[in-house]
């Protein structure tokens, strides 16, 4: 997939594409159906897929008080989009300016300048433009206008629940609720945040279980305070079960403002300080709590790794 970058790349005026537009946060199943319909308009018209996105989601730039915790970085939702296959990736930068672009400008800019669309696939839900006044019926008739078809798409439900369409804000709600499953089914994938190892405060050595400290940035989602059965990504590539335990430790701190992520990485022995992992969520073992002493937390622990060791399937 080549990446494109607003206000500095276009097409050249031989290529044309059908392509997508949306935050892709998560980049979920809702929007792995919009983007097989790009590739297969692509095919239909016999031109390039593209998908646009935005560098951060909108709602930081407009509304910031009431922005949504984010599924994935751009350097992961980058990844996963080019993971579908499609040709080109369009990156907007969303700004104070951006957001003050009037629908038909918006559209004039980076549909026609820029990627010279046949086609334009969105969900029924899509809004753009100052204010988000633009919607699936301008949308149409700009394309009557300029030339391009315009392919509406329903919301998909899961099996799981029929009742409410797959979305990122639903997944941030099973998420911020521990059902990491659920958040996987409407994903598609586990559930997975990234970060750099750092050094802590070695109580999990101190119970026999030592962990890997992964500071997980405030803007993105975290699942609830719990722990998980999960993967462990290392730096060599391998991928390891873990058991996670997001929380602030009350057996430790009886006042600690912020929730940490300890994955104990199982049958590992080694220095992971400083190196790169991504730790993926599979299931729900146990809530968060506050344990007498040390013997019992220990005790719960290998409790916690043999659970982890079972829903891994691991021996």
């Amino acid at each position: 997939m080549e990446l494109l970058h607003d206000r500095r790349d276009q097409l050249p005026e031989m290529v044309s594409v059908a392509a997508a537009i949306g935050v892709f946060d998560g980049v979920h199943l809702g929007h792995r159906e919009v983007l097989t319909r790009v590739r297969g308009t692509a095919d239909r018209l016999g031109v390039a897929s593209a998908v646009v996105t935005f560098d951060t989601h909108p709602a930081y730039v407009v509304r910031p008080e009431n922005a949504p915790k984010l599924l994935t970085t751009l350097d992961q939702k980058l990844e996963l989009l080019a993971a579908t296959g499609l040709d080109y990736c369009y990156v907007i930068e969303f700004d104070a300016a951006r957001a003050d672009t009037r629908p038909e400008e918006f559209v004039e800019q980076v549909f026609l300048d820029a990627l010279h669309a046949r086609a334009v696939v969105v969900g029924e839900d899509f809004h753009f433009g100052k204010g988000r006044t633009g919607n699936v019926d301008e949308l149409q008739r700009l394309g009557r206008e300029w030339g391009f078809e315009v392919i509406p798409l329903d919301l998909i439900r899961h099996r799981s629940d029929a009742r409410e369409p797959v979305s990122s804000t639903a997944v941030r709600r099973v998420l911020a609720g521990g059902d990491v499953a659920k958040a996987a089914a409407m994903l598609g994938r586990y559930y997975e945040v990234r970060g750099t190892v750092i050094p802590g405060d070695r109580r999990g050595v101190t119970v026999g279980f030592p962990t890997a400290n992964v500071p997980v940035p405030k803007f993105m989602a975290w699942p609830a305070d719990a722990v998980y059965a999960g993967w462990c990504t290392l730096p060599d590539g391998s991928r390891r079960g873990c058991a996670i335990n997001i929380g602030r430790r009350p057996t430790f701190y009886e006042h600690a403002e912020q929730s940490l992520l300890e994955a104990h990485v199982i049958d590992f022995e080694g220095d992971l300080y400083g190196c790169e992992v991504q730790v993926e969520f599979v299931d729900f073992l146990r809530s968060e709590r506050k344990f007498e002493g040390l013997q019992q937390l220990s005790e719960q622990l290998a409790v916690d790794v043999a659970d982890a060791r079972s829903r891994l399937g691991l021996a």
